[in-house]
């Protein structure tokens, strides 16, 4: 732009406009020209491309900085209405750093032809908010675009891969209504509540993508009431470091397991009070129960193909969806390292243990005895257990004495007997024998010690043509058949159990005679982790590593089924995931990480509403909370929790509140003049009391004057 300016008695200034610029810059029928006109003191005429401004110097250099602005927006192609117009010349008179073409070309998002940008210094300061503060909170009058803008950063966010999902909420009180009295099915229910959040998404998103956005978890959009109901029954079995414990006798503080085995804090407990429970079951034969809303980390066979994140459902959105070509759909995540539990002292070697598990005689009416066609496994016990000595006494049986040493008495008992007792294992048989509580909830080493020495004797590894090597375990032991399965997948495995029936089996052959089977056998098929080492004996561990080893153990969500209505309870951990152990060491979890998150007309929202909301946020997720203090619909006088957070969290790092007033109305601009209106007008009524009294200037003479 070609500037010549001369001084005289009034200031002048001349300038051309790029011709490419000139019709968008004075606007149909010279209409942004006349606006011009009428905002600016200057003088202002027009010739061909050449513009021409005088009257006062302060004036002119005024209408300059106002017109190269516009200019500026002409020549980048960007449309000027007269809207633009005041912008620019209200963001001037505010003498704003930033430059008005530079607030006013700030795009977001675009779709077919039409981008999305802040249109005010005050909207472009909210945006720059949100990119910079995990929390930011737009509080304004309606029409400021605080709504509008939080969605296009969240759909840009989606797009740029910065979050997997958009969860969208708002509190359902506008009316004083409450959902569960309206007529019709839920979706018809919170609809009217929603439509202003499905109306903003319509304009950034292809709307025919948004059912199938929603039905992957992708965009969700709910009541504030239905976020808080991710929850478990309060009586569901959840990993501690010293084993189970009902979810409902946790409180903040306390120590849960999270998915890498390390113990994690609880942040959050929160009653739901009762809900509608569903049993969600895997593959395996583990399950555990949640409501509706709670929510699972999941993938499917296509996400894993094309190397996707995990994606996070709720309960009721995986309801009916459980299959795909007969195949399960949804994987569930294991744990990525042994559970860590804190460690105890033993009386037993935990590899010896687990060999008098499987193969030992331990009723206590004779010396202990241990079976095994293996030597080394007689060996290993001879050496892991202090003063005995293993003798051999026919080709597969052993006996276990005590070692006498000079001076002893013929009546000590047995080390084994001693330890047998001490566990509570001396007069079990096959069918009663356990794995004690201090073996099975002890460090990861003395678990696999404890499941090396069961699977060395009464288990062994299956091998099939093109198939990984699986792990096979049989027991009749109920009690053992379950501490085998929880060591199993506290190190981070599955194991599926079927049951043999003895009535009705064919006798089994011993010597030459049929013996009958009088318990029923359990036979587990196990599949660890790679690092996992299952065996010691090197005949069965050569076997395991030639046909490739275990593969991947794999857990898939079989079946969701009602389960009735429970007390329920939510809480949140601090582990990075969020994900914590429930019941047979399922993970789920109830935080929201890598989302975007926006929680609209936060005015009726309780205080306590709002603390529950803030401390849903997961890692890599960014709140962005709107709200208009003036319009506060909560029934009972209750406090509203949008005006209270700014006095809690005023000062905290990484939160943000932006302040947006009726210059930044970006509808209709009689929107602007009627919130000044009410706010003039409630400032007058401030300064009336019940009674009528005026409490501003001189109002003590004239209550003095009528004899007040």
């Amino acid at each position: 732009m070609a500037e010549e300016t001369t001084n005289t008695k009034e200031g002048q200034s001349r300038f051309s406009v790029p011709d490419g610029a000139v019709l968008t810059l004075l606007g149909s029928r010279d209409e942004n020209l006349r606006l011009a006109e009428e905002l600016l003191d200057a003088d202002v005429h027009v010739r061909g491309n050449e513009i021409t401004l005088s009257g006062d110097p302060a004036d002119v250099a005024f209408a300059e900085r106002v017109f190269t602005e516009l200019v500026t927006l002409a020549s980048r192609g960007q449309p000027i209405g007269q809207d633009t117009v005041r912008r620019t010349v209200a963001m001037l008179s505010s003498n704003a750093v930033e430059s008005p073409a530079e607030v006013l070309s700030l795009d977001i998002i675009s779709r077919r032809g039409r981008t999305i940008r802040p249109k005010t210094l005050n909207q472009k300061h909210y945006v720059d908010a949100i990119d910079k503060n995990t929390i930011v909170f737009g509080i304004g009058p309606a029409g400021t675009g605080k709504t509008y803008l939080a969605m296009a950063k969240a759909v840009q966010a989606l797009q740029a891969k910065q979050v997997n999902r958009i969860i969208l909420t708002r509190p359902a009180v506008e009316a004083g209504e409450r959902l569960g009295y309206l007529p019709g099915t839920l979706y018809e229910k919170i609809d009217p509540y929603l439509r202003p959040l499905y109306d903003a998404l319509h304009d950034m998103v292809d709307p025919e993508s948004i059912p199938r956005l929603t039905q992957a978890g992708t965009i969700e959009v709910a009541p504030l009431a239905y976020m808080r109901g991710r929850a478990q029954p309060i009586f569901t079995p959840v990993l501690t470091p010293d084993g189970f414990r009902p979810i409902g006798s946790l409180r903040v503080g306390d120590l849960v397991i999270g998915s890498n085995g390390e113990p994690t804090p609880v942040l959050g407990v929160y009653p739901q009070g009762e809900k509608d429970i569903y049993r969600v079951s895997a593959q395996d034969g583990s399950s555990t129960l949640s409501c509706g809303d709670h929510l699972w980390t999941v993938r499917t066979a296509s996400d894993r193909r094309r190397n996707k994140p995990w994606r996070v459902l709720e309960t009721k959105e995986m309801i009916g969806n459980l299959r795909a070509a007969h195949a399960r759909r949804y994987e569930l995540p294991l744990l990525s390292a042994p559970v860590c539990h804190p460690e105890r002292e033993v009386p037993m070697d935990p590899y010896a243990l687990g060999l008098l598990l499987g193969d030992g005689c331990m009723t206590g009416s004779t010396t202990p005895t241990f079976a095994t066609m293996d030597p080394e496994l007689a060996l290993a016990l001879d050496v892991r257990v202090p003063g005995i000595g293993v003798r051999r006494k026919s080709e597969v049986d052993y006996t276990i004495n005590r070692l006498r040493m000079p001076g002893d008495v013929i009546t000590l008992e047995n080390p084994v007997t001693a330890i047998l007792r001490r566990l509570g294992l001396l007069g079990t048989r096959s069918h009663s024998k356990f794995i004690p509580d201090e073996y099975l909830h002890n460090t990861a080493e003395v678990r696999l010690g404890v499941l090396q020495g069961l699977l060395d004797t009464d288990g062994g590894p299956v091998t099939q043509l093109g198939r990984t090597c699986r792990i096979q375990y049989t027991t009749t032991s109920p009690r053992l058949r379950d501490g085998v399965i929880e060591i199993v997948r506290s190190l981070g495995g599955v194991a599926y159990v079927r049951c043999r029936v003895a009535e009705g089996r064919k006798p089994g052959l011993a010597k030459g005679r049929e013996v009958g089977y009088r318990h029923d056998a359990y036979v587990i098929d196990i599949r660890l982790p790679e690092g996992v080492e299952p065996f010691r004996l090197p005949r069965k561990r050569d076997k395991y590593h030639a046909a490739g080893g275990g593969g991947r153990p794999m857990r898939f969500i079989d079946s969701i089924e009602p389960a009735g209505r429970a007390e329920a309870v939510c809480i949140q951990v601090a582990a990075e995931d969020s994900l914590y152990v429930t019941e047979d060491y399922l993970l789920t979890h109830n935080t929201l990480n890598d989302a975007f998150i926006i929680l609209d007309e936060a005015q009726n929202t309780t205080p306590e509403q709002m603390k529950m909301f803030l401390t849903r946020l997961g890692f890599g997720s960014k709140i962005v909370v709107t709200g208009d203090i003036t319009q506060i619909d909560l029934p009972g006088g209750q406090r509203s929790g949008l005006k209270i957070v700014k006095e809690i969290l005023d000062g905290v790092d990484d939160v943000h509140f932006s302040v947006l007033t009726s210059q930044d109305v970006v509808r209709h601009r009689l929107v602007g003049d009627i919130v000044d209106a009410y706010e003039k007008w409630q400032v007058e009524q401030d300064n009336i009391d019940q009674n009528g009294r005026h409490h501003g200037p001189g109002a003590r003479r004239g209550n003095q004057r009528r004899g007040r």
